[in-house]
């Protein structure tokens, strides 16, 4: 398997540290384990005493982390963080003290050209998370019709282009296949109209986000996380969840809100600060929610 250095930087790491107070021999989840950063620092919290259970359902983050995490109090499971109930059966952990989320894509994905999550690479069209499971983005444009592909661009990706986009993609599909992130961005782009502001995200932006969305099931598993979360954890236990764009924060904001068991701590979303985001420009769309089990 090929393994390339890490260059993923932890978002709002010290918030999160700050909110969930780890201390010496708790036991807490990281249930998206990524390139290890927030894990390090909880590991290094809880002390030898404690215990990390970091989880992702990506064996390249997995492999990265085993070698960046070796000699820590860290169990590294493959697995998606909807699971975590079964996991915490599996090793008879009744409780854990806290949680960490960190949604959405990795920098060390992005970097990754053969796995076609940035759309300027010739990498094959892949987008999952788990290469071994469901099917890859380039079959779902296949398989689905131009009105319900349409519908996945404009629900997941928030694209008022969408229904000109899915048929573009549709026609193209009809002459050659689309199986490279570079052939699905140019049919993209050749559908959004221009704009003159330098500063607007790439035109295949939210089609991508959303067919990643979609090929993950995204917001199935945070729905079902946020579900059970609440059994998963000790009274008092906090669980933190960093989100990047706002179908993510209204799910998180809505349950923590509605569920009677979540005692909200966070009334507006804690953001990153301008100098991190100076720093890391990914940061700037993070929000921050934090609620504790009642």
């Amino acid at each position: 398997m090929n393994r390339l250095p890490p260059v993923h930087v932890s978002v709002m790491l010290d918030e999160v540290l700050q909110s969930l107070e780890p201390r010496s021999g708790q036991t807490i989840v990281d249930g998206t384990l990524g390139a290890g950063g927030h894990t390090e620092a909880l590991a290094r919290s809880v002390g030898p005493d404690g215990l990390i259970l970091a989880l992702d359902r990506d064996p390249t983050a997995r492999d990265a982390a085993e070698v960046r995490l070796a000699g820590m109090p860290v169990k590294l499971v493959a697995a998606d963080f909807r699971e975590l109930p079964e996991v915490l059966s599996q090793l008879a952990i009744s409780g854990v003290d806290a949680i960490v989320l960190d949604l959405g894509l990795s920098s060390d994905q992005l970097a990754d050209a053969a796995r076609g999550f940035s759309f300027d690479s010739d990498g094959e069209l892949d987008l999952r998370f788990d290469p071994t499971s469901d099917e890859p983005a380039w079959r779902l444009l296949e398989r689905l019709d131009a009105t319900e592909l349409a519908n996945v661009i404009f629900r997941y990706g928030e694209e008022r282009h969408s229904r000109r986009i899915a048929r573009n993609i549709k026609e193209q599909l009809a002459v050659a296949p689309i199986r490279t992130a570079q052939a699905l961005a140019d049919v993209v782009r050749r559908s959004v109209p221009r704009s003159h502001d330098a500063r607007r995200i790439d035109p295949a932006t939210r089609t991508f986000q959303a067919l990643r969305i979609a090929v993950n099931d995204e917001l199935g598993a945070l729905e079902e996380a946020l579900q059970k979360y609440p059994e998963c954890l000790k009274p008092g236990g906090r669980l933190a969840v960093i989100s990047f764009h706002s179908l993510e924060d209204r799910m998180v904001k809505e349950h923590f809100r509605d569920d009677p068991r979540w005692q909200v701590l966070t009334r507006k979303p804690l953001r990153p600060s301008e100098a991190e985001i100076a720093r890391n420009p990914r940061a700037r769309s993070a929000k921050l929610r934090v609620a504790s089990r009642i």
